[in-house]
Parts: structure tokens; C-alpha cells; sequence
């Protein structure tokens, strides 16, 4: 019951108040959006430019933990898609969206400060070691897979198809703070050095960041109140919250991980899709009914699987 207030409350407490000032329509949802834009596109980008500018790439990319974390993340993928194609009779580009709801965990606003709040900020390592390479990779399939099934039977050059997928991804304003931060890590280890100054502003940023993105996101999850086709987002929550950190533990376990990359591991595998699961629909204009409920009531139920977890891991 502990893990419950001092580590899961003050997180979801802070998604609440967000929630709570949307329904009231203390903020309107130009303000709220204005949050999330900020979040999202400014101060979440730096927070991973610090974090990757200033990462041990030698040490901290433990091959195994990513292994366990991304075969967790596939599978759910895999699930959800022939879930979607087979259980549900969904069209295929539906099956992509919604696979890609199961697919990709909310790592960065809800993963990343349950780690640091049950374990210290010492146990980070690992979560950005998933983070710097989440939405690049995630991105890149879902778009490719996307583009690749909606070319199907129209003839486009696998060379187009491609292209387009690389551009959408390196837009990203995360990915652009991922590759910025380590761009400057290995221009570090060849002598530069930014002065102080610098460091500061960025921290200040970073600070802001996880804060207002989580109170934005509490905003936004308020439009996407659950309305109808309850199996696919059944299907989806059982994928993200169930399947995906189960996967990670046994493979974490049989491989042997130390204490510090299972937790970043299985924490993070335990979080409920984003808003960029809904963003990644509406950006192809399908199953976005499936992906904003999903979002919102995995988001609820994901305080039971970390709690689960939290207790499971040592």
C-alpha cells in the first residue's frame, strides 16, 4: 500500500489535476493544447537532449534489457494486430493503428517518473537507454508498416514508400532531441565542451517538462472519454498493461539482467500506450475512437500493473 502514495500518487495526482481543471473548463482546450504543444514539442525534446548528451553510451545500452523490453513491445504488437485482423474483421491499415496502440508504451511521462520515484534518479540509466531509441524505432516501423500497407496494390516504388516513412520520423520533435543530445555526446568525447550557461538553461527546461506534460495529458485524456468498440479496447489495454511487461520479465529473468535494467525494463513495459498511440490514428485518420479510449483507460488502470510490478520486482 506504501508503493501506492509515495510513488504512484503523486504521479497521478498531477494527471488528475489536469483531468480535473479540463472538466471543469477552468482551462479551455486551446490552453490545454498550448500545454501539450509545449510539452510535447519543446520542453520534452530537451529533457531527452540532456539525458542523451550526457549519457554513458559505453555502459548504459545493456543489450539484453533492450532484447527483453522491444520483444515485449513486438509481441504486443503482433497481438494487437491479428487481434484487430482476425477477432474483430477490422481493415488492414485499422490493424496497423491499432497494433500500434499496443505497441507503443508511454515511456517518457508516466515510465520515467515511476522509475525515479520508486528507485532515485540513479535508476534512470536504463529508461533512457529504451527512451533514445523508442520513438525512432517505433516510429519508423508503424509509419513504414502504414505506408507499405496502404501502397499495397497501388504500385508505388518501395523507394517512395520509404522516404516518406524516414521524413514523418525525422520530424519528430523527441527525435530530434534524441539525435541533437547525442550528436553532442560524441562531439563531447572529442573535446567540446559548452559552457555552463548552457547546461543551466537546459536544466531549467528539462525541469519544466515532465510536469506540464503529465498535467497536459491528464487535459487531454478528458476528450477521449471510452465510447463503444469495447473489445478492441479491451484487447489493446490487455496487450499494453498485461502482455507486454509479462514478456519482458520472463526474457529479463532468463537472461539474467541485474536488478537495475529489470526494473527499467518491466516498469517501463508496464505503462499504457500515449497520446502519440492517438496521434499516430488520427494522423492516418483511422481506429481513433479504439486508440483515445485505449489511451485513457489503460492510463487508469495502468496505476494497478505498476503497482503490480513495483511489488513483483525486487
Amino acid at each position: 500500500m506504501s508503493v501506492l502514495f509515495t510513488v504512484l500518487l503523486p504521479v497521478f495526482l498531477v494527471l488528475g489535476y489536469g483531468y480535473a481543471v479540463a472538466r471543469q473548463g477552468w482551462l479551455g482546450e486551446g490552453a490545454i493544447d498550448g500545454i501539450q504543444r509545449f510539452a510535447q514539442n519543446f520542453a520534452l525534446p530537451v529533457l531527452l537532449f540532456q539525458s542523451m548528451a550526457q549519457i554513458d553510451l559505453g555502459s548504459q545500452y545493456d543489450a539484453a534489457m533492450l532484447g527483453a523490453f522491444y520483444a515485449g513491445a513486438f509481441a504486443s504488437f503482433m497481438a494487437g494486430w491479428a487481434g484487430a485482423r482476425w477477432l474483430f474483421g477490422r481493415p488492414p491499415d485499422h490493424c496497423v493503428a491499432i497494433g500500434f496502440v499496443c505497441l507503443f508504451s508511454n515511456t517518457l511521462l508516466l515510465g520515467l517518473p515511476i522509475t525515479e520515484r520508486a528507485y532515485g534518479p540513479d535508476a534512470l540509466a536504463g529508461n533512457y537507454a529504451i527512451i533514445s531509441i523508442h520513438s525512432p524505432l517505433l516510429y519508423t516501423f508503424g509509419i513504414t508498416l502504414m505506408e507499405f500497407t496502404r501502397a499495397h496494390g497501388r504500385g508505388l516504388a518501395v523507394g517512395h514508400v520509404a522516404l516518406r516513412a524516414l521524413t514523418g520520423v525525422l520530424r519528430t520533435p523527441l527525435v530530434i532531441g534524441i539525435l541533437a543530445g547525442l550528436a553532442v555526446n560524441l562531439l563531447g568525447t572529442a573535446g567540446l565542451v559548452l559552457p555552463e550557461g548552457f547546461w543551466g538553461g537546459v536544466a531549467m527546461m528539462a525541469r519544466a517538462a515532465l510536469p506540464a506534460a503529465l498535467f497536459g495529458l491528464g487535459g487531454v485524456l478528458y476528450r477521449y472519454r471510452p465510447a463503444g468498440d469495447m473489445g478492441p479496447i479491451v484487447l489493446c489495454c490487455t496487450c499494453s498493461l498485461i502482455l507486454h511487461p509479462l514478456v519482458t520479465y520472463g526474457l529479463g529473468r532468463g537472461a539474467g539482467l541485474d536488478i537495475a535494467a529489470l526494473r527499467s525494463g518491466v516498469v517501463t513495459a508496464a505503462m499504457p500506450p500515449g497520446v502519440n498511440a492517438y496521434l499516430f490514428a488520427a494522423m492516418y485518420g483511422v481506429a481513433q475512437r479504439v486508440a483515445a479510449s485505449t489511451v485513457l483507460m489503460a492510463t487508469i488502470l495502468s496505476v494497478l500493473s505498476a503497482w503490480f510490478w513495483l511489488a513483483v520486482l525486487p
